[in-house]
């Protein structure tokens, strides 16, 4: 038997109001100088000036940094490790979406270790010096709060570059509903695919095992309950909590099981194009699934009868190409553009298949997948979802 290395944030809380526990959590970390790290929409919603209050409230001496940006990139991560090193913080709070807590990841390393995140791109992993991490989601996608990985853009080549080891995995985390009902639904439809992704890769995955499959399968369940629902009316909390921690699940999963095609070649597309990463997974997902399917039928069914696409009767076979079906629609339900009808030019896309092929296989995800594709193959993917 193959023995499992399962890695998960020290402490989590889960659930509406989970955000009032801050204050404990940094009290039982020891944390006295913390570095709030988020965006200037958290500033204006608010949110970063309640985290704030309940961090100077436990006794600390916060400091905000509200400087990150969608799908950080090397250059984007230097005023943030000026204000860590001006306060010479003992932990980094990432406040937000996927982008802030890969933001804080990056800078939890870069402050404790130096080098540049070039130093810890995959195959890595890293496992030295690094600051605590708290992580707070306000997005049901991403999962980034519950992994092992942070993703960051090389300035000079658009690389997505995957930076994985046990260094990057929050030792915390908060997950409150609350902070998530005002995300729209572009957002809401697009983080949503990612969890879905999420939970099917981490699923069908060479590196699953029984830990990651019974979070995968859980989450995937969820997510197709639930994503039309929050993509129809945000304001269902119900439907909103159901995501929130299906997404958690979902990044447990992948976290102990590593994602696989869609994510290799989903990373060039976000670096190239500054396509929003969930959204770029929601352009791949049913096209790869296809492409991938015949070789492991059975895990694909379990996801289809898991999602309730299938009776539990249903063979292999029937399930599995029933999953494709079901995720064609279900990103035509929340209206997922192809790259043509997003804005991208036709030449441009051609022009850079290779060398997002060539990026995607040296992510090492793609050798993850049921079927592991050549180069020729994922340029040929690229093609057929563009229009």
């Amino acid at each position: 038997m193959t023995v499992a290395a399962i890695a998960l944030p020290r402490l989590a809380y889960i659930g509406a109001g989970a955000l009032d526990r801050l204050g404990s959590v940094v009290e039982t970390l020891g944390v006295q100088r913390p570095v709030v790290v988020t965006d200037s929409f958290m500033v204006t919603a608010g949110v970063a000036q309640r985290v704030l209050d309940l961090l100077s409230d436990a006794g600390t001496t916060p400091t905000l940094f509200d400087g990150t940006v969608p799908d950080p990139t090397t250059a984007s991560l230097g005023p943030g490790l000026e204000a860590v090193r001006a306060a010479d913080a003992d932990a980094v709070i990432g406040l937000g979406g996927g982008s802030p807590m890969d933001t804080a990841k990056a800078l939890s390393v870069l402050f404790a270790h130096g080098g540049t995140m070039g130093d810890y791109r995959a195959p890595g992993p890293y496992t030295g010096p690094a600051l605590p991490i708290i992580a707070i989601p306000t997005t049901a996608g991403s999962g980034s709060e519950a992994t092992q990985f942070t993703v960051i853009t090389d300035s000079d080549t658009d690389e997505k570059m995957l930076c994985p080891g046990l260094s990057f995995l929050p030792i915390a985390t908060i997950v409150d509903v609350d902070l998530t009902m005002s995300m729209p639904a572009r957002l809401s439809a697009d983080t949503g695919v990612d969890a879905l992704t999420h939970a099917i890769e981490a699923y069908v995955s060479r590196k699953a095992n029984p830990f990651s499959d019974g979070l995968a399968l859980a989450a995937m369940r969820t997510v197709v309950g639930a994503l039309r629902r929050v993509y129809a009316d945000g304001s269902d909390r119900e439907a909103r909590a159901a995501m929130m921690v299906a997404s958690t699940q979902a990044g447990m999963a992948f976290s102990n099981a590593s994602v696989a095609l869609v994510h290799g070649m989903s990373r060039p597309i976000g670096g190239h194009f500054h396509v929003a990463h969930g959204l770029s997974n929601a352009m791949l997902l049913p096209a790869v699934t296809r492409f991938s399917v015949d070789a492991a039928l059975d895990r694909y069914a379990d996801c289809a009868r898991a999602m309730r696409v299938v009776g539990d009767s249903a063979d292999d076979r029937t399930a599995a190409h029933a999953l494709v079906d079901e995720l064609t629609r279900l990103c035509a339900d929340v209206e997922v553009p192809t790259p043509a009808t997003y804005g991208i030019d036709a030449d441009d896309w051609s022009s850079r298949l290779s060398v997002m092929a060539e990026q995607a296989l040296a992510s090492g995800s793609p050798a993850n997948n049921p079927r592991v594709p050549d180069a020729d193959e994922i340029v040929g993917l690229y093609r057929e979802i563009y229009q």
